[in-house]
């Protein structure tokens, strides 16, 4: 999960991504893009805050160790979770057998995913179980939930069921589950999510170019590996008002998401956001809560998971891999003509922030360069692979890498300073991007000598 992205040379995907999807999302209109004039006025003039001192109200408690995180809590009585995952990437369930566990000392109830009044959730789609039931779709699906007095009880108790799986033809490389003839992961197309931007006329500009670059670029999987592990902690109050303490970052999509997991108005239901020990994107979605939920129900007890390490490398949700195919036309004086860009996503078993992160990616893939033909499509694809979703950037960093590395490419085989084809392609004040915004406050040009300078790029003999 730490390997350096790679480039490699462009194959063609035309024969992979020409053939009809079924259920994928509206593209945008392949017509014109309308102008969308900007309605702020002064906008380089309404950051006032930018550049000023800005004191943390929660630093005198985490310089002094106090800050209390959720792991710190405790409550009377209160019983300890741990989850058994699947160790199948892709297989039927045919039984699972939880009689031995609930023998094993200090256990006081288990959970099963048909136990879950609506066994289903995501951030996009509903398309993950809370709890596997007939099928796992990767290695960190998880199957029995255990409560007991100890964790090192519940642990023990894991080791205890007993699970029986059928095989099925596993997917790991998104190329291949992009295949017509690829076994389908959820429903009748692997493609789940699409995003097509068409600006000018790419083929005409391909044409009217001096030179043409083409690569393909890769990026990997990267966990966020925050300090402190997803954490959840759910109790009901005498007034049957269920309470759950979560280091979640989005408290309120997971009230809601709670609701409906459990089928309970969402007014019976509170969450208590406690101080979160990194997020990243990771802690964007539910995790165990609704599990826990149930289990103090169940037993009339608070109950209490944290995820260890190995839960968040296959339980949580991690950076998409992109394999992102790039053509880019160029006039002899190092002016952009056309771009050509084909993201695919990997978006492992489940679509979590798939959506939102090929729509991002896609948006942003063209850089911030005038380039007046442009032709930008991005498709998210279930593997059996683990989850990808939220994390910083949501498609950005990778697009990045792939447009400003084939940017070195064009400069390098002009002959050209890898500053000058930027400051000569970069956006500036009024642009026009490729999804037609116009951009106001734009202070590109401004950085890039400011950082030429500071770093002695622009120094002679450099």
């Amino acid at each position: 999960m730490s390997e350096k992205p790679t480039k490699e040379k462009t194959a063609d995907l035309g024969d992979l991504l020409a053939e009809p999807r079924v259920g994928q999302l509206p593209a945008v209109t392949r017509g014109p893009i309308p102008v969308v004039q900007a309605l702020t006025v002064g906008a380089n003039q309404q950051t006032p805050a930018v550049g000023q001192r800005v004191t943390r109200l929660d630093i005198r408690t985490h310089v002094t160790g106090s800050t209390r995180y959720i792991d710190d809590l405790a409550f009377p009585g209160m019983l300890h979770v741990k989850i058994l995952r699947s160790t199948q990437a892709h297989a039927r369930i045919l039984s699972i057998d939880t009689t031995a566990a609930r023998a094993m000392p200090g256990v006081v109830a288990t959970l099963t995913g048909d136990e879950i009044p609506e066994n289903s959730f995501g951030s996009s789609y509903q398309d993950q179980p809370v709890l596997a039931v007939d099928r796992v779709r990767h290695q960190g699906d998880g199957l029995v939930a255990i409560a007991a007095e100890t964790e090192q009880q519940a642990s023990d108790a894991l080791a205890a069921v007993k699970v029986t799986y059928e095989p099925l033809p596993a997917l790991f490389d998104p190329l291949e589950a992009i295949r017509p003839d690829a076994p389908k992961i959820h429903r009748d197309n692997n493609v789940y999510a699409s995003k097509v931007i068409i600006r000018g006329d790419v083929e005409k500009g391909f044409a009217e170019s001096d030179q043409i670059f083409e690569r393909r670029y890769r990026t990997q999987m990267i966990e966020h590996v925050p300090m402190e592990p997803f954490a959840a902690i759910a109790l009901w109050e005498p007034d049957g008002q269920l309470h759950v303490y979560s280091s979640n970052g989005r408290i309120t999509l997971g009230r809601a998401d709670l609701a409906r997991t459990l089928q309970m108005p969402m007014n019976r239901i509170r969450v208590t956001a406690t101080f979160i020990g990194g997020n990243f994107g990771g802690k964007n979605e539910i995790r165990t809560e609704p599990i826990l939920a149930l289990l103090a129900k169940k037993t009339r007890q608070p109950v209490k998971a944290t995820f260890n390490r190995e839960d968040e490398f296959i339980a949580s949700t991690t950076r998409h891999p992109i394999i992102m195919d790039y053509k880019t036309g160029v006039a002899d004086d190092g002016h952009l003509i056309a771009r050509s860009v084909r993201l695919v996503l990997d978006g492992g078993a489940y679509a979590s922030w798939s959506e939102t992160t090929v729509g991002k990616a896609a948006i942003l893939a063209a850089g911030p360069y005038r380039i007046p033909n442009v032709h930008v499509e991005g498709h998210a694809v279930y593997t059996n692979k683990t989850v990808t979703g939220a994390m910083r950037g949501f498609g950005a960093p990778q697009v990045a890498f792939a447009y400003e590395s084939q940017m070195d490419e064009i400069a390098n085989t002009l002959g050209m300073d890898p500053l000058a084809i930027r400051l000569l392609n970069g956006f500036s004040e009024g642009s026009i991007s490729h999804t037609g915004q116009v951009l106001q406050a734009v202070a590109l040009e401004e950085t890039l000598l400011t950082a030429a300078k500071r770093s002695g790029w622009m120094e002679e003999g450099t």
